[in-house]
């Protein structure tokens, strides 16, 4: 019979033998899972926008992400990506990361190539110098950088854009993109291009050879009708086919957005000394179409362009209220700028 003694002593080689092993595996888990696998603050998911500049390795990733506190070890990252094989597979961009994804989960979204996309909205109407800002605002470029490439010749005679034009006025076709950090202006200037392509298509350039007119002066006249229309989208074709009349019978546009255009600075307020002072794009003084655009129209505009209505119309007159009275005669016309410019019969 075993005395006392010798139970205990084999109860100790029991735990000795069985339970220490268990206590190790579980601590060599728990340290696997806090160096592999537990993200730095489960309870912190505000996000971090992480930026990965062309050609970084996946070391200096790592490393980057480890100084911004989204991982706690950039090696235990490192050896993850080794062993799934993908520390090559990793793509230039911004993410929006946080502290409480797991760096499997933070691995994953770079191999995914799920990209912060910054929204920038170009409305129809708006001039290429309005678009700077809004790219600004996003965070994406300086406007200064911006500007400068709307009027870098090379870019312009790269993208078959005639040279009088002197910018990209009228082909940054308006839309709302998505844009991912690092990016420079050309990429967006040629994704704005391509977007008004895809919009242009080959029944377009059949129906401008009809109207004896190249893609450029259609975008020319609906930047006009575009500003001429405002907000109505309605009476485009009416407003198209008082400009083709007046071009067929040689007659001067006079259009007062062309004489803004052509003002640097303009304050808001124009004069009878505007519309006579000689500018390029002053078609009071100048007959047919301005050297180009005056601002990015929307495809209601481009397609009144090409298709006017049917009418003997040669002017129009704002009717106080968003839209216009169209008049076949000076006569007529005139007496619709009293009664609705000058406020009497």
């Amino acid at each position: 019979m075993s005395s006392p003694e010798d139970l205990l002593k084999l109860v100790v080689r029991l735990v000795l033998v069985i339970l220490v092993p268990a206590l190790v595996a579980f601590g060599s888990y728990s340290l696997m899972r806090h160096f592999f696998f537990s993200p730095v603050d489960p309870t912190d998911n505000k996000t971090v926008l992480f930026q990965i500049p062309p050609k970084t390795t996946f070391q200096s990733i790592c490393r980057d992400l480890e100084a911004q506190g989204l991982v706690r070890y950039s090696w235990s990252l490192d050896i993850i990506s080794r062993l799934k094989r993908v520390d090559k597979k990793i793509r230039a961009g911004e993410y929006a990361l946080n502290k409480a994804m797991s760096p499997t989960e933070v691995l994953q979204t770079l191999v995914d190539g799920k990209v912060f996309e910054r929204k920038v909205t170009v409305r129809e109407g708006a001039s290429i110098w309005d678009i700077g800002p809004i790219i600004e605002q996003a965070g994406l470029l300086s406007k200064d950088e911006f500007n400068a490439a709307l009027v870098n010749p090379q870019l312009i005679r790269e993208a078959g854009i005639p040279e009088e034009s002197g910018s990209f006025e009228g082909y940054l076709f308006p839309e709302t993109y998505s844009f991912s950090r690092p990016v420079d202006p050309k990429y967006i200037i040629w994704r704005m291009l391509e977007e008004g392509q895809k919009k242009w298509p080959d029944d377009f350039t059949l129906r401008a050879d009809d109207l004896k007119m190249t893609r450029h002066e259609i975008l020319t006249l609906a930047s006009i009708i575009e500003k001429e229309s405002g907000t109505d989208v309605g009476e485009q074709a009416m407003i198209s086919a008082v400009f083709h009349n007046r071009l067929k019978e040689g007659m001067k546009l006079q259009a007062d957005p062309t004489v803004i255009y052509g003002i640097p600075n303009f304050n808001g307020n124009l004069t009878k000394i505007d519309l006579e002072t000689p500018t390029p794009y002053n078609t009071y003084t100048n007959f047919g179409l301005p050297p180009g655009p005056i601002c990015n129209p929307g495809a209601t505009a481009i397609r009144a362009a090409l298709y006017p209505a049917e009418t003997t119309a040669k002017y129009f007159v704002g009717n106080g209220q968003g839209g216009h009275v169209f008049s076949d005669t000076l006569d007529e016309h005139n007496r619709a700028v009293r009664q609705y410019q000058l406020g009497r019969q």
